[in-house]
């Protein structure tokens, strides 16, 4: 009886999604037409997951500005192109100068030797001793003992020992130091690329036990030593893709939707859990996006909406901390107070045939959201969620003081997984949403600048929500250590301790704060009521605030 129930409710449901299909006209065959080749292209595998800074983001932009183009709307990038060009700092690099030879031994990087990624960057020729150390010499250390020691100890911080005693040999008169380990005991230390450590005093290098024991075995005989550290950032370019309807008017109506994805899931943002790497396609995060915001800038071009301008942006850099949408509100190409509205599409291809359910954030960014936007429509169920902060790319565009919303059809068991392909696609539930949005654009056609309305900012949430807030809105393109405040809430903890915005939390409580992941660990050890002291750079300045959360 069960299979009966579970067929003939299959049968219903198929013929009600069929009956809708039917009913639809030839321009919404030919939108679902272009939908489906926009995104079987920008997923497809030979894209290699559109990861920013890539051959495969390329192809994808350079198809984003063709559609531009053949829709009519004009260049609004840089020099004449559709394309706004943008850094993404990607950790630190070992330069080819960086060199050690010992007694004239020239040693491999890598093989023999490396810096630290906190290393200065320096040139020395000098002779040294092991035991004898001078001031203006190469300095040496052997970590047997510290690991031994702290081979018990669970809270053992062998990097942060390693700065101490950088700090402590720099301040004798070492000009550079060199680390070995003698022990059998791990050290796992490597060139950390992404490391958040602030780069020390002196060059900070380590050699492997072998070199070590051929070269340095009289620990009294002055060795002759040449070493050269070079280490810099190392960054890609990500680009944003940029259109522009120019109808004269007095304001401009902002589009968007991140094209970029993950790649193979080099950045480590994936929830793959295989150990062979995958190309994660990103069919509907964010390629669905992507396609509507395409297929929008032609049907607002032929339309009769011209009370605004309409500015079309892809970003790119949005799965590393939207890179590209703060880039561009940081360096726009419009007068911002200007700016209307803004609409962010980000993960709408998955409408589900049942539910119909499809958020709206940003609700209660404008008092007249609530006068042209209500949770009854005759498909979509809708669920309106007021804040104007969320992890997407209308962020950004609401930290400007700018009404926003946020379009989305929920999480799904494909999300970050090379499983989220074009044939998972919802359609025709694109279809439905593209109307929506293009009707909810012509209902504000004939209105004057909508108001912008701050709202509250959720509490601070993750996969482990927290019971405390501190109020901060972190800065995810800061790639220097500690966690950027890019905003600050009014009336949480952070901002009644005297925090500003553009201060770096380097310190909470006794815990160090190396970047956005370790602030979210250090939130998670407080508990509401509890007080600790918070360590600040503002400027050069380090200041220390009180905080009761």
């Amino acid at each position: 009886m069960k299979s009966i129930f579970w067929f003939l409710l299959l049968i219903s449901t198929l013929g009600s999604a069929q009956k809708s299909r039917k009913a639809q006209t030839k321009a919404d065959k030919l939108i679902i037409t272009a939908l489906r080749n926009h995104i079987n292209f920008l997923a497809d595998d030979k894209l290699e997951g559109r990861r920013t800074g890539t051959a495969g983001e390329k192809a994808a932009y350079e198809y984003i500005s063709k559609s531009f183009n053949e829709n009519g709307l004009l260049a609004k990038g840089e020099d004449g192109t559709y394309i706004q060009n943008f850094d993404v700092f990607d950790g630190k690099q070992i330069n080819s100068s960086t060199t050690l030879s010992i007694n004239n031994n020239p040693l491999i990087v890598d093989l023999d030797f490396f810096p630290l990624a906190y290393s200065a960057n320096g040139k020395l020729a000098v002779s040294s001793s092991i035991a004898l150390p001078e001031s203006g010499s190469v300095w040496f250390w052997d970590l047997k003992e510290t690991l031994e020691e702290n081979k018990n100890n669970i809270h053992f911080d062998l990097e942060d020992i390693i700065v101490k005693k950088i700090n402590v040999v720099a301040t004798k008169g070492s000009a550079a130091l060199i680390i070995h380990n003698s022990s059998d005991l791990k050290d796992d230390l490597k060139f950390e690329a992404k490391s958040k450590i602030e780069t020390q005093k002196i060059p900070v290098l380590f050699i492997n036990k072998n070199i070590k024991n051929k070269l340095l075995n009289d620990e009294i005989k002055f060795i002759d030593f040449k070493l050269e550290v070079s280490i810099s950032d190392k960054k890609r370019i990500g680009h944003n893709v940029i259109g522009y309807i120019d109808n004269g008017a007095a304001n401009t109506i902002i589009l968007g939707a991140h094209y970029d994805h993950l790649g193979y899931g080099e950045d480590h943002n994936s929830l793959y859990t295989g150990s062979k790497p995958q190309i994660h396609n990103g069919a509907d995060d964010n390629a669905s996006g992507t396609a509507a915001l395409i297929e929008m800038s032609k049907k607002i071009k032929k339309s009769n909406l011209k009370n605004n301008n309409y500015l079309f942006i892809a970003f790119s850099g949005e799965e590393l901390g939207l890179f590209g949408s703060k880039y561009y509100t940081e360096h726009p190409n419009i007068d911002l107070t200007k700016a209307n509205y803004m609409i962010n599409m980000d993960m709408i291809g998955r409408l589900n045939d049942s539910t119909h359910g499809l958020t709206i954030g940003g609700y209660g960014t404008s008092p007249m959201w609530g006068k042209v936007i209500t949770a009854k429509d005759k498909y979509l169920k809708i669920n309106l969620d007021s804040n104007g902060t969320g992890p997407s790319d209308h962020t950004s565009f609401y930290k400007k003081d700018m009404p926003v919303l946020f379009f989305f059809t929920g999480a799904h068991s494909d999300y970050h997984k090379p499983s989220d392909d074009a044939n998972k696609i919802n359609y025709f539930g694109e279809l439905v949403i593209i109307k929506y949005i293009l009707q909810l654009i012509k209902k504000t056609n004939n209105k004057e600048k909508l108001n912008f309305t701050k709202t509250r900012d959720p509490q601070t949430q993750g996969k482990r929500s927290f019971s405390v807030s501190m109020g901060i809105m972190p800065d995810y393109t800061f790639s220097g250590t500690g966690v950027r405040a890019d905003g600050i809430s009014d009336g949480k903890p952070a901002e009644k301790a005297g925090l500003k915005t553009g201060d770096v939390i380097i310190q909470m409580g006794e815990y160090k704060i190396a970047d956005v992941q370790g602030y979210m660990q250090t939130l998670g050890k407080f508990k509401k009521g509890d007080t600790t002291k918070v360590s600040v750079k503002r400027g050069v300045e380090e200041i220390i605030f009180t905080v009761t959360f």
